[in-house]
């Protein structure tokens, strides 16, 4: 052995054996906010990488690695593809945004986009994937879930597992007893109008109960998400104000747990993905570990574009996919009609889905720029899956802009 390969091999030992000497020099720490909650079992690692999953500069690989972050419940498909025919065009349109015009090709880059699918009249007419993914890889949709649960309860109450929406949440949830929940209405979750004292934001610095429940139900996986709505105190009355809260939905995915007997992810499979012929298997993302956590039926579903794009092309048939009945038409137009009376300038809600103001096209939104957009009248479907850096508005809103445009749009 020559003296540089003994230095070598020298060198390596002694830092193997400084390593094993102060092994916990070698581990990360937790932020505060982590570590001055109770003990976690998710390691050190993971609760950070959670901590950051949301980061401008990571999200465009956490938003399609999901399921290498969390426990998840897989909502499987089965059976022949709806096949979506196609005439792939260039986005030879233009959009209007911030005093300027612009190409539609430019929303790609401009908007942090990952995947991006335009559907007119049934035929994929646009399909573009970027940062390394593709037409497997599968995208957090986060608040575009809430959509997907009100499907889920529409589906249950066709089944007759619900016997009215406006029986109140307690009469199949009595845990809620008690709380800011007795006396909100089935409608009045759905309308995100139950009056509990929940407010949605997320100031991880200053944290109030979401941000405090995002931390323990979702990066620490100490409690189920759903849990505070057991004790939450009430801010309204129900049904006198809208206001925007996952903590509703996640008492949505509780209710369809409870009246089904299934899990979230097994009516979802059964009752939409199968039936909706999906191409690949979709999964939750769950806010604790196998045997006690719950599927994350406010924010957590995840699929490929073309699925959701499937999924909105269903919504678009008036609840029908590829000739099969997955939710009644009534309840498709009840739920994308706004429950009030729509902003001028933001719209409207309805049973979970965002609509548009002085138009019938309705969308599910997501964290940080996911998009299903829905337009009757043209019969067009966009979708967007993106990576805006958390607190981005100025990309939302040119998004709304270009799919509006891309609505309108007659390609050649």
């Amino acid at each position: 052995m020559n003296k540089m390969k003994t230095l070598r091999l020298t060198w390596l030992l002694a830092a193997s054996l400084a390593a094993l000497g102060n092994p916990a020099g070698a581990q990360q720490t937790l932020p505060p906010p982590l570590g001055d909650g109770p003990t976690s079992e998710v390691p050190v690692a993971i609760q950070t990488l959670r901590w950051h999953m949301l980061d401008g500069d990571v999200n465009a690989l956490t938003f399609r690695s999901m399921d290498t972050l969390f426990t998840t419940r897989t909502v499987a498909r089965s059976g022949a593809p709806w096949i979506l025919p196609r005439r792939d065009r260039a986005l030879d349109f233009t959009y209007r945004h911030g005093g300027a015009e612009r190409r539609g090709e430019e929303i790609l880059e401009r908007t942090y986009t990952n995947a991006l699918i335009v559907i007119k009249d049934g035929r994929i007419v646009a399909e573009h994937y970027r940062n390394n993914s593709d037409d497997r890889t599968r995208f957090i949709g986060w608040s575009m879930t809430k959509s997907i649960t009100s499907v889920l309860v529409g589906r249950a109450l066709a089944d007759g597992h619900i016997r009215s929406i406006d029986d109140p949440i307690t009469a199949y949830l009595p845990e809620l007893r008690g709380g800011g929940y007795d006396g909100a209405s089935i409608r009045d979750v759905l309308e995100m109008r139950s009056g509990v004292d929940y407010e949605e934001r997320y100031d991880f610095a200053n944290p109030g109960v979401a941000a405090r429940n995002h931390i323990a139900a979702l990066v620490t996986n100490v409690s189920r998400f759903a849990d505070p709505a057991r004790t939450i105190a009430r801010a309204h009355d129900p049904g006198e104000v809208f206001q925007y809260k996952t903590l509703d939905t996640a008492v949505l995915g509780w209710l369809i747990e409870r009246v089904t007997g299934q899990s979230v992810a097994a009516y979802t499979a059964r009752q939409l993905w199968e039936p909706l012929g999906a191409e690949s298997d979709g999964f939750y993302i769950m806010d604790g570990a196998p045997g006690v956590g719950r599927e994350f039926s406010g924010a957590g579903f995840n699929a490929t574009l073309r699925d959701f794009a499937r999924f909105g092309q269903m919504l678009l048939d008036g609840g029908v996919a590829n000739g099969r009945r997955i939710v009644p038409a009534d309840w498709v137009a009840l739920s994308t009609r706004s429950a009030f009376d729509e902003d001028p300038e933001r719209g409207g809600y309805g049973f979970q889905w965002w609509t548009v103001p002085g138009s019938d096209a309705y969308y599910a939104a997501g964290l940080q720029g996911q998009f299903i957009y829905i337009d009757p009248s043209t019969r067009t479907v966009v979708v967007k899956l993106s990576y805006f850096p958390p607190a981005e508005e100025a990309a939302g809103a040119e998004t709304l802009a270009f799919m509006a445009a891309a609505s309108a749009w007659s390609p050649r």
